[in-house]
This record gives C-alpha cells, structure tokens and sequence, in this order.
C-alpha cells in the first residue's frame, strides 16, 4: 500500500502530493506504477479520488454523487428535484445578503463543514450568528436551513458493483443547543426509515463503498441531515465491526478492489460509543491511556484522544472529545454498566 499525502513532514514514508488536485494524484499514480485500487476516507477528498479510480478505469464512486454529498446545499437541492424530500434552505456566499423572513429556528452550518464546527441553532439574529462564523470563516459559502426536531439516527451502507447492503444503525445522543456535538451513539434496530433513506442515496447516485448517512424522525417523517459518503467515524467505525463481528476494513477495502461485499450476518449484540466531552477549559491532569477490558460479557475499549498536560479550550464542536469508550455486550443494560462503571473508577480531570 502507498500513501499519498500532502503533509510529507507527518508523513515521512508516503508520497507527497497535493491530494486536493485530483489531476496532480493521476500524474503521482502514473509514476507510481499501474494501482489495483485508490481509495480515501478522508471526507474532503471524496471526489478527487472518484476522478482519479475513473481515470484508471478502476472501481470508485461516482465523483458527481461525492459532490453533491459533500455540499450540503447540492445536496438540498438533489433531494427537492428528485421529489425525496423538502427541507428549507438557502445558500449564503461570501458576500451575499442574510436572507429575511426565515422560518425561526434554523441551523447555519458551513457548506461543507465537518465535525459539528460552526453548526449552531439560531432562533434570532441570523445576521450576527452569520457575522461570527465569517470571523473563522472568511470567503466561506454557509448553509442555512431548516431545524429538524426529533430523534437523531444513523443508516451506514456498503455498495458494490452489484447493489447496496445496509450494515445498520446507530442512535445519537446529542449535547445541549445551540450545539451539535455529538456525546454518544448506540446500536439500534431499524425503525422504518431504511426505505426513505435508501431513496436518498439512490437520487444522489450515493451507493458504492461506505457510507454514512444521518437523519431525523420528524413528526413529518424522516428527512436528511447529510451524507457522509465514507464509513462512519469517531470509532464508530470500529464499533460497527465489533458488533457484526465482521472485519469491516477489510470489506471496504475488497469493494474498490472490485470484489463484492459478503452477506451482513445478523447481530443480537448491543454497542455504545460514548465521547467525553470536556465540560471546561483548562489542563489536564489525570487520564486513563488505552484500555482494553472484558468486564463480564461485555468487552470495553478506551482510547485517549488527548494527554495528560494537553490545555484545553473549549470549541462547542467534536473536537472537544477527550477520549471515546466503546463496548459491546450481549445487552444495552450490560453494555450501559460496564461504561459507567469504567468512566466512574477512571475520571479525566481538568484543571
């Protein structure tokens, strides 16, 4: 396997390019000799790699269906034509007017943001909430929509060449408005929305390699949040493996080497993901490192994701993860005590 990267100081083994530009990533794989695959799971070099596979007449995504799932106003905008769903929105460029008259609340969020960063519940002043993200944003396109109230559900799909198979779903515990940030994801049974959802990634052409879609049970039905065209991430990823036992990584991979994706087994096992979320600037002082545990049925997992003298500032987005715990059990009660049991004995603590 060759990487390439365009931040060979971080990498010293890969190759550098500028991965942004998918004719400078055609050019470094030419030189590089005849590839069996290119694939990414980086959330912004989606189509660039798409191009790139096409170029070599190799298995990859359609780099159109990577654009509009990427751009949260295209995509909008692919679900309306197709007659999948209607939800408000407007696209904000640099420079154009805040639009008026808006359906109070509504959700701004960069256009083709990651992470929660910059996605706020606005119930007024849209024009001030617009004024501080441009502070971190200038010459950025924003997004402002519709707020779509209720619960919060995951669909996550693996496509081949011959059609999809959905894996399963998470439900997500957020935390408190006007913030998105995202505090726990826990293994759920279907719930009806599968067929909406699955409609949603056909109009968008969304249906080769991983895929991880996020949408709301509205009193009006399910509707769309995004679509995240790669495997889900925060160790999500890893706990989707863990609870269908099946080596995930590796299936992905065999899809862009033209393989197809093996039947999904059934699972009666529960999995948790739980982010600890840092509730204050400052330092840290104490933290548990990487742990693997098996308390009774359940196997926990815990992975630091920063140290013991890091300083703190609080972001209001996923990036304020100190460190996630995963576990899977035969049980949400099994899996519930083992995680608090874990999180009571091994604190993170900032000063």
């Amino acid at each position: 396997m060759t990487i390439l990267t365009d931040r060979p100081e971080h990498h010293p083994h890969a190759v550098a390019c500028d991965v942004r530009d998918p004719r400078a990533v055609i050019d470094a794989v030419e030189h590089l000799g005849r590839p069996d695959a290119i694939f990414t799971n980086s959330d912004h070099l989606q189509a660039e790699t798409a191009l790139a596979a096409a170029y070599f007449g190799l298995p990859g995504k359609d780099w159109r269906a990577c654009v509009a799932a990427k751009n949260k106003f295209l995509m909008r905008r692919r679900l309306l034509e197709a007659g999948i769903e209607h939800v408000w929105s407007a696209r904000i460029g640099p420079g154009d007017p805040v639009p008026e008259g808006l359906p109070y609340p509504v959700v701004l969020k960069p256009r083709e943001g990651v992470a929660s960063e910059d996605v706020m519940l606005v119930e007024r002043d849209l024009a001030g909430a617009v004024a501080e993200v441009r502070k971190r944003r200038p010459g950025e396109a924003l997004v402002v929509e519709e707020y779509l109230e209720g619960p919060l559900r995951t669909l996550e799909t693996l496509g081949d060449s011959s059609g999809l198979r959905v894996l399963g779903g998470f439900e997500t515990t957020l935390g408190a408005l006007p913030y998105f940030i995202e505090e726990r994801l826990d293994w759920a049974p279907a719930d009806g929305s599968q067929e909406h959802v699955l409609g949603a990634l056909r109009a968008l052409g969304a249906g080769f390699g991983a895929c991880h879609t996020e949408y709301v049970v509205t009193s009006r039905g399910p509707r769309i949040v995004e679509v995240n065209y790669r495997v889900i991430g925060d160790h999500c990823d890893f706990l989707l493996g863990d609870v269908l036992g099946v080596p995930l990584f590796e299936w992905i991979l065999r899809v862009h080497l033209g393989e197809t994706v093996p039947g999904v087994p059934e699972t009666s096992a529960h999995g948790s993901a739980v982010s600890l979320v840092a509730d204050r600037p400052g330092t840290v002082k104490d933290a548990p490192g990487t742990e693997v545990l098996d308390e009774g049925d359940v196997r926990l997992w815990h992975r630091p994701l920063r140290q013991v003298g890091d300083v703190v500032s609080l972001t209001h987005t996923n990036r304020d993860y100190l460190g996630v715990v995963r576990a899977v059990g035969p049980s949400r009660e099994a899996v519930d005590s083992a995680i608090e049991a874990y999180r009571a004995s091994r604190p993170w603590v900032i000063e």
